[in-house]
């Protein structure tokens, strides 16, 4: 009988007979999280794949990103046939921290009650291991499915893609599509949580990378929430609340208009703040974003406004305070580690912001970040009556660093870009993906670096922003928003390339395909057509930005 050889990521060999199912071959992964799917020499695949010929494996899990994408979109997709066996249907409207928002739509108003029922029947999905089956159709076929059932901007995202085939997948009578692979069965879905907000309004928790497989406990967002909501009731006047609309406007040649109405709209929700900070005994604003989230275009527009509202602007970056290199503290694998509040002379920045709330002279510190070393600005700093402070840094919102001011004298500011148009009511634009593709673009022109080194390198930003932004969230006293509902079309001409570079032997090769795939929903829009201070020109490039 022919038999293939496998060999683990553990290094270990295993002989199975040929055609046997990686469903079966996962019983021999050593891990207390169950494979959600299988890479198979850099290829994601769902574990009914059978194996024919000797190859190198490693099982994904939820604590894996791309696993955690396939948990994650499978989730969806029980919920989704769990609600239609009620007579409902769901909008998923965007991520939150640790878990996704969506709207149930039906003709009543849901209860508490009625929400652990569909937890309920969820739950049992999972236990019946029912199949998720792959089904490759052609665009017209999954068209006319869509039409029919009145999911027209699917529809019309099928007939933009313009591929020759189309991948639905089929879960107990129902069809739908993610922009990720699917586990081949439900019974894999072992951890969730449904948070009702009322209004049926639902947060779906599940778990995230560095979770190992447990649930999180689920902290709520209500800034994050508004500012999503602001934005698409923005879209929903505009008529934009999918992809497909914004293409249009590209198409017919309007789209101009639409970017002017975006730029106007993020100055002024900047200038609002700054409103908002003008009318209270402000020294300290503190501003703090995870990666890619502009927050360098966003502190000099910010200055701005409070400079035109009579204010003396000076800015302060955090890292400047770094200790010595020398003097950074160690990870556990011997590495520095410079995420943490303990790289940063917390003493020292207190210091200098004491001395200056009361009126004194001094010299601020600039980081030598060749060297590792502090060192000092010649010129002194002094605060007059209408000088403000804007200090921007990792541990920005953490109370820890700033211990000896008052909370009177402080104002928080989180950002991050949230952007508000969906790729369908199904599916939302992740805030993740959004971020990595701005770094990626970033990286590339700033550092010289390919799409490889950014993507290597994400997870462990990551893991900084879950430990020291994520949070303290909770404390900003805003949140501004840095997406544009227009700019994945204008990152996609720069970022395509770059992630069509990325050659199949590499580990990151599916990340980059998922991503190509993600970027076909949009229309590309030309650089040129951005304005110069525009945020998006700090990924981009351009006037004042090279």
């Amino acid at each position: 009988m022919d038999t293939v050889k496998i060999i683990f990521s553990d290094g270990s060999e295993h002989i199975y007979t040929k055609g046997t199912t990686f469903e079966e071959i996962s019983k021999d992964f050593n891990s207390k999280l169950d494979a959600v799917g299988v890479r198979i020499n850099n290829e994601i695949f769902s574990l009914d794949k059978k194996a024919t010929e000797d190859c190198n494996i490693r099982f994904i899990t939820v604590d894996n990103f791309l696993g955690n994408k396939m948990y994650k979109s499978a989730l969806k997709f029980i919920f989704e046939v769990a609600l239609r066996g009620y007579g409902y249907d769901i909008t998923y409207e965007h991520s939150v921290p640790k878990g996704i928002l969506g709207v149930i739509k039906g003709n009543k108003i849901l209860t508490h009650n009625d929400i652990e029922t569909i937890k309920t029947e969820m739950e049992r999905i999972v236990e019946r291991n029912s199949e998720i089956e792959k089904l490759n159709v052609l665009p017209s076929e999954a068209m006319k499915y869509y039409h029919a059932s009145r999911q027209d901007e699917k529809a019309d995202n099928i007939q933009n893609i313009n591929d020759r085939v189309v991948t639905l997948y089929k879960l107990e009578n129902y069809l739908n599509y993610f922009y990720s692979p699917m586990p081949s069965k439900t019974g894999v879905i072992k951890k969730f949580n449904l948070v009702y907000l009322g209004n049926n309004r639902v947060i779906i928790l599940f778990p995230n990378v560095g979770d190992k497989g447990e649930l999180p406990e689920y902290v709520h967002y209500d800034n994050i929430l508004l500012s999503f909501a602001k934005g698409k009731q923005w879209l929903s006047a505009l008529n934009m609340p999918y992809v497909t609309n914004l293409n249009k406007t590209i198409a017919d040649g309007t789209i101009r208009n639409f970017i002017q109405s975006s730029e106007l709209t993020f100055s002024l929700n900047v200038a609002k703040v700054a409103e908002e900070i003008s009318q209270k005994n402000i020294k300290f604003v503190l501003i703090a974003g995870p990666s890619s989230s502009g927050k360098t275009t966003t502190c000099h527009r910010l200055g701005s406004y409070l400079q035109a509202l009579g204010y003396n602007p000076i800015s302060i970056s955090i890292d400047d305070f770094f200790l010595n290199r020398s003097d950074t503290p160690l990870n556990e694998d011997g590495s520095r580690d410079f995420e943490s509040l303990q790289a940063i002379d917390v003493p020292l920045f207190n210091e200098v912001i004491v001395k200056l709330l009361n009126n004194e002279e001094v010299n601020l510190p600039i980081y030598n970040f060749y060297t590792g070393k502090r060192e000092y600005s010649t010129k002194k700093t002094k605060l007059n009556e209408n000088s403000i402070v804007l200090i921007e840094g990792l541990h920005a919102l953490n109370d820890e660093l700033t211990k000896e001011v008052d909370k009177k004298y402080k104002y928080k500011i989180y950002l991050s870009p949230f952007i508000p148009i969906n790729i369908d009511r199904h599916n939302y634009i992740s805030t993740l993906d959004l971020r990595l593709i701005r770094r990626i673009v970033r990286d590339n022109r700033t550092r010289g670096y390919n799409a490889e080194a950014t993507i290597d390198s994400w997870q462990n930003v990551r893991n900084g922003e879950e430990k020291y932004i994520f949070p303290f969230i909770h404390q900003a006293d805003t949140i501004i928003n840095t997406a544009l509902a227009y700019e994945v079309g204008v990152l996609k001409v720069y970022v395509e390339p770059l992630l069509y570079s990325i050659s199949s032997d590499s580990k990151y090769y599916e990340e980059a395909r998922r991503l190509i795939v993600f970027l076909k929903q949009f229309f590309t829009i030309p650089g040129e057509y951005v304005n110069d201070d525009s945020i998006l020109r700090e990924f981009i490039g351009g006037k004042n930005n090279d």
